[in-house]
């Protein structure tokens, strides 16, 4: 029991830059108290003492903010950081290492009893402020669900879930990306713009719509050049009228509206 306890305040004082000593994180922090009493309720779960177990959960919910499943299953050296209204339901799994911050929903989409109707977070995974999780999934190991998230399907191993409802953001390869990211952290508030799938794509097709409309502007200035050699004829006779030898497509104010 002290050895898990222990584990449990190394990990606060690892991922908390708050925490200032174990004193202050055995007496202060919400998270651990939670998960403490859980430990109690999901021992009386598994031995047949139901009511106790959720009248156990009820305490710790009435103590903390946090409500958690007596039957839920959590590993060790799970961070519930502030923690003020997270729900974990009670097929959820959560694997060690794992992050969640205040308001996050681990939850379900089903009412079938003795169906898996919660996910399963990997090992190392991060939940951020405000996520919901809904239905008896995987989230991979070191994947990462942004804040107010709203994730309805699987996460693969190191990919990242923005949105509402969420998209898959594939972990770059990229080393340098990597190593700032691990410099910065994982914003636990708010997830950049510049990781949107959606918000990607449409300045894709701005920025391709800008290089085609450039293209086409200069094929019809070398055919108007072409034409005024060969033909001897004034240059606005080598084009039809509506051909645009200039670029009038505004990438730039398009690419502001995506923003």
């Amino acid at each position: 029991m002290f050895s898990r306890l222990r584990e449990d305040i190394a990990c606060i004082l690892e991922r908390d830059p708050a925490a200032r000593s174990a004193w202050e994180v055995l007496t202060c922090y919400p998270g651990l108290h939670a998960l403490v009493l859980h430990r109690r309720a999901n021992w009386c779960w598994r031995h047949g003492l139901r009511w106790l177990g959720r009248f156990v959960s009820q305490l710790a919910r009435l103590l903390t903010g946090i409500e958690i499943h007596p039957g839920a299953t959590i590993g060790r050296r799970v961070f519930i950081d502030h923690g003020m209204g997270v729900v974990i339901g009670e097929t959820a799994e959560i694997g060690d290492e794992c992050t969640i911050y205040q308001g996050v929903t681990l939850g379900g989409t089903s009412l079938g009893k003795g169906t898996k109707r919660h996910p399963t977070l990997g090992r190392g995974v991060i939940v951020s402020a405000g996520a919901k999780v809904l239905g008896g999934f995987t989230v991979g190991d070191g994947a990462r669900v942004g804040s107010n998230a709203v994730l309805l399907q699987a996460v693969p191993p190191g990919a990242t879930a923005v949105g509402i409802p969420a998209r898959i953001v594939q972990k770059s390869a990229d080393a340098q990306r990597e190593q700032a990211a691990a410099k910065m952290g994982f914003s636990a508030y708010g997830v950049t713009q510049g990781d949107d799938p959606l918000a990607l794509a449409m300045k894709g097709l701005i920025d391709n719509a800008a290089g085609h409309e450039h293209q086409i502007a200069l094929l019809w200035q070398a055919i108007e050049k072409l034409g005024s050699r060969t033909r001897e004829l004034p240059a606005e006779d080598c084009v039809p009228q509506d051909a645009h030898t200039t670029e009038t497509f505004d990438a730039e104010r398009l690419n502001r509206l995506v923003k």
